[in-house]
């Protein structure tokens, strides 16, 4: 009822192949008997060895293409750190918030709408384009003009908000920019 393993292989013909290349002679590697010459490969077996080639240059190659990979997302993940450390320096100690600021100025950030508290003198500040407003570690900053040109310099994406001095203003006023 049930086969060995050995009359499956049998039966399948798997064995009998294995038995004609030990016939042939010995396999791949090994080393001819006394006497017996090293058999000139059989187009099957070179098709297995270009194969087996293949498979070890296209693994050489994804291994290539993931260090690269890696070296990239290294590189980029260090340039990131220079321009954050950059950035802590620029506005190390330069931030004008005031805690008891009572004027909100809105501006448009990321797509949304953002506001930060300024005094009035700020606030007029602001929309002359004497200040401008840095994103810095989830918090909007005030800061001179000068150090909102660096901050833009370094990192670009950081600015939030740097009003022309030369745009004309609106109907009201105020620069275009402005939300209510």
């Amino acid at each position: 009822m049930a086969d060995s393993l050995r009359d499956q292989l049998l039966k399948s013909g798997i064995v009998k192949q294995v038995r004609e290349a030990q016939r042939v002679g010995p396999p791949r590697g090994g080393k001819p008997r006394a006497g017996q010459a090293r058999p000139a490969p059989s187009a099957r077996d070179a098709a297995e060895i270009d194969l087996a080639k293949a498979y070890a240059l296209r693994a050489q190659a994804e291994a290539a293409e993931r260090r690269r990979a890696e070296q990239e997302a290294a590189e980029r993940a260090r340039l990131k750190r220079e321009r954050k450390a950059k950035v802590q320096a620029l506005l190390a100690d330069r931030a004008l918030n005031k805690p008891d600021a009572e004027h909100a100025r809105h501006f448009e950030y990321g797509g949304k709408i953002r506001r930060v508290y300024a005094d009035a003198e700020q606030f007029a500040a602001i929309n002359r384009g004497e200040l401008g407003i840095v994103q810095h570690n989830g918090r909007y900053l005030i800061v001179e003009r000068a150090v909102a040109e660096a901050v833009h310099a370094v990192e670009p994406a950081l600015l939030a908000l740097l009003v022309d001095p030369n745009e004309a203003a609106g109907e009201d006023g105020m620069p275009a920019d402005i939300v209510w």
